[in-house]
């Protein structure tokens, strides 16, 4: 009887604290997001000289149900590009798959970009 009564009273308060932790991760990234976004808009926008020195994709893969056993998965890629700028500092920063394409590693040119956020790449 007492194993009962602690696994019906331990439910509901695991339940609650799983939501709790759901929320949380979800508020959290929000708030990231909110203040990455926030950053990048007080910076400046700068141009400087720049080599392409790497690229990557990041594909992520979801796979979804439905209530009849169908199954379908979706993916989606995001795209990166490294920078070196003239100091040989680095910087990796997300650009659109048009981007990605027209972007050469070795490639150098003048990069526009505002805090984290690539604005442009000019070749030279």
């Amino acid at each position: 009887m007492f194993f009962f009564n602690f696994w019906d009273g331990l439910f509901p308060v695991l339940t609650t604290l799983i939501f709790a932790a759901v929320i949380t991760v979800f508020i959290v990234t929000i708030v990231r997001g909110l203040r990455e976004w926030n950053s990048n808009n007080r910076s400046p926008v700068l141009e400087v000289e720049a080599g392409v020195v790497a690229k990557r994709a990041d594909v992520s893969h979801t796979m979804h149900s439905t209530g009849d056993a169908v199954a379908h998965t979706t993916s989606s890629t995001t795209y990166y590009i490294t920078f070196q700028v003239h100091s040989g500092d680095r910087m990796e920063l997300r650009v659109s798959g048009r981007d990605y394409g027209q972007i050469v590693e070795g490639d150098f040119g003048m990069l526009t970009f505002q805090g984290t956020r690539f604005l442009g790449f000019r070749r030279t």
